[in-house]
């Protein structure tokens, strides 16, 4: 996947494509044309590296609290009851900003949007720092979810909507790829400023972060497919042109002809939310709300804990927070093989492959014997359950059309931080009554339920253009 050159052979000018008529130019069907014919090349690139390296500082403030909450549980004092509280106010926040951010975004536009939400999670992350009670800890960390996770449908619509089809599973999956490695950026933060600076400034340290990548995200352009369905064809004809312009510049060849009809055409317009609900998407909605809310009670209610579980089997606090950051490096290859296997395989296949091995690991994790045995069924765990995050942020989007798709992505989400919120609170009850087996057992049956309704009921998107699919 090496970019392509950004610069013309001495004495060439790239040709543009042919130029639309006054009546088309802009429309909905011209833009969606012109998008799905252009290559990608570096220029499309740097609009994904700009989204992704935003999502990965976004992950690791997430993340930030699994490796500290052994330090703040100290700090403050928490019951386990309270700790589990505090770690479902990043889901609470998340869930908030899932549904205002995603409905917000199909109104308002992608980058004003995306802009606003780092602001709010930056400043929040900051704040976090000098929190000086369990409530306004509490606070802070819900401003910080409600910022994130308004973040995950923008940018789960913005790529999808950018990059071309032949690529969108993979790009998308490769974004959600960032989060494991803000995983373990977030892992090796914390075990480095833990035992010399404490937990506040593992915060300050990720707020001044936000306003780096701002700065950077500032060269987004509005996606055009958006400007187009909102009736804003001269926008949409002024970005669409700037895009071309700046492909034909990266190859140095005159582009591809726009193909006279690529997109199915558009049904009757209806407001987000109730195209969700309404009968051409009804069972694509029951489906996407119920993978993302039993895949993420797994994921969250197992990891939220992973390093005060351990804590309980002899680790120390920072012997955790380095253990945990070892195994989640397994998540890596593991984003890396579902962004292969979903343009390879499809999302069906690859997404419910991806549940039932991480159900599979989950329940070897829950049981093993030794710290070995537990290295190697933690690596495995990781591996699939990132790999599997990477299913859903590339299937979910394809699943709506332009006026409804950050909707879409944002209500899914928002089940899944349900499912978030009530597994760092059940679990501790699980460990109590049951043992740790228990509630990785527990896990794994969210997984596979996860799994039984994207073969039930999906539709596989693979290779289509999104007009096509999404009705």
């Amino acid at each position: 996947m090496p970019p392509a050159s950004d610069t013309l052979p001495v004495g060439e000018r790239p040709r543009a494509a042919v130029a639309p008529s006054a009546d088309t130019a802009g429309s909905m069907p011209n833009i969606v044309a012109r998008l799905e014919r252009l290559p990608m090349t570096a220029y499309q690139r740097r609009i994904f590296a700009i989204i992704a390296s935003a999502w990965l500082v976004d992950q690791v403030d997430v993340a930030l609290l699994t490796f500290l909450l052994g330090s703040i549980v100290v700090a403050f004092d928490l019951t386990p009851t309270q700790a589990g509280q505090l770690a479902a106010m990043t889901f609470a926040g998340q869930l908030v900003g899932n549904i205002l951010a995603g409905t917000a975004s199909d109104r308002f536009g992608r980058k004003t949007v995306f802009q606003v939400t780092m602001v709010v999670w930056g400043l929040a992350s900051l704040a976090a720092a000098a929190a000086w009670s369990l409530p306004a800890l509490m606070v802070c960390r819900f401003l910080i979810g409600v910022g994130v996770g308004g973040e995950a449908p923008v940018a789960q619509a913005m790529v999808s909507e950018i990059v071309p089809t032949n690529v969108r599973g993979k790009y998308v999956a490769f974004m959600e790829g960032f989060w494991a490695v803000g995983y373990v950026l977030s892992g090796a933060l914390s075990y480095f400023i833990l035992p010399h600076l404490g937990w506040r400034w593992a915060f300050v340290v990720v707020g001044l972060l936000s306003g780096v990548v701002l700065l950077v995200r500032r060269g987004m352009p509005e996606s055009p497919r958006w400007l187009a369905d909102h009736g804003r064809a001269a926008e949409a004809e002024a970005v669409m042109t700037q895009m071309e312009t700046a492909v034909a510049r990266c190859t140095g060849r005159p582009l591809p002809p726009v193909p006279a009809v690529v997109a199915a055409e558009p049904v009757p317009h209806r407001s987000a939310i109730a195209t969700l609900f309404s009968p051409e998407y009804r069972l694509r909605t029951v489906m996407a709300f119920g993978l993302w809310f039993f895949a993420l009670i797994g994921f969250f209610g197992l990891n939220s804990w992973i390093a005060v579980l351990l804590k309980d089997k002899g680790f120390s606090i920072v012997g955790s927070v380095g253990f945990v950051t070892l195994i989640t490096i397994g998540g890596i290859p593991g984003f890396f093989t579902a962004a292969v296997l979903l343009e390879k395989l499809g999302r069906k296949a690859t997404t419910a492959t991806f549940l039932v091995c991480a159900a599979g690991a989950a329940y070897l994790y829950g049981n093993a014997a030794d710290q070995t045995w537990l290295f190697v069924a933690g690596f495995v765990m990781q591996f699939f359950m990132f790999g599997m995050w990477s299913c859903l942020y590339a299937y979910t989007p394809e699943l709506y059309p332009t006026r409804a798709r950050a909707t879409g992505a944002g209500f899914a989400s928002a089940f899944g931080r349900i499912g978030a919120i009530l597994g760092p609170m059940v679990v501790p009850i699980l460990v109590q009554t049951g043992g740790t087996a228990v509630a990785f057992q527990v896990g794994a049956g969210g997984f596979l339920i996860a799994a039984l309704l994207v073969v039930t009921l999906g539709v596989e998107t693979r290779g289509q253009i999104l007009e096509n699919v999404s009705h």
